[in-house]
């Protein structure tokens, strides 16, 4: 598949209408995320360093659709990876955005990615994404890129009032959660089965 296609599957199912998400996934070059060049627009998850992968690309984009990112938004990424959904958050946000990730080798490959990317607007730093970033926090919205058993009550707890998480829950198979932080509680809409890597402690 090549990157039109991938859009105009996407604009004709329905399945993304975001129009400035859609600039943002134009605009960066998914070839400079991956190990293998060639498969860098199939829709599938790709291997990357540390036994991890690279979210397929529908994945990420219904994922970053459900965020709701305004260019305003103060945005805080749980799992770095490869740098890839970094750099369209980079793209849609006109402010810092801070990532955490736990595999020191992928900080340096994420790092590298984005500078041949032309980005950086960002902040990377090398932790536990389960403490999130508590020197930063409240955050309009926060992402995870890998899997907890639970949902983190930490980021709930860095996350605004009326802040958006999008995160993938669940041991073995994962429901994808959007969770909108209400004065008088969590409202959680489900966004369906995936399949992530765990997030580490």
């Amino acid at each position: 598949m090549s990157k039109n296609d991938l859009i105009n599957y996407w604009e004709n199912s329905g399945l993304i209408t975001d129009e400035r998400l859609l600039n943002a996934f134009r605009k960066v070059r998914r070839e400079n995320f991956v190990l293998d060049k060639k498969q860098a627009y199939h829709d599938m998850a790709l291997p990357i360093l540390n036994k991890q992968t690279i979210s397929q690309p529908s994945t990420i984009m219904i994922m970053l659709q459900a965020l709701e990112l305004n260019e305003n938004d103060k945005v805080l990424e749980i799992g770095t990876g490869s740098g890839y959904n970094l750099a369209l958050i980079c793209r849609m946000v006109k402010r810092i955005v801070y990532s955490v990730e736990i595999h020191k080798e992928l900080i340096e490959f994420a790092k590298g990615n984005l500078k041949k990317s032309k980005i950086n607007n960002f902040e990377i730093f090398h932790q536990n994404g389960y403490f999130g970033l508590k020197k930063y926090a409240p955050f309009d919205k926060i992402i995870l890129t890998a899997a907890p058993n639970e949902i983190p009550l930490e980021l709930i707890k860095q996350l605004k009032i009326d802040g958006i998480m999008v995160a993938p829950i669940g041991k073995y198979t994962q429901r994808m959660l959007k969770i909108i932080n209400k004065k008088d509680g969590l409202i959680k809409q489900d966004l369906g089965d995936f399949v992530f890597v765990p997030m580490v402690e």
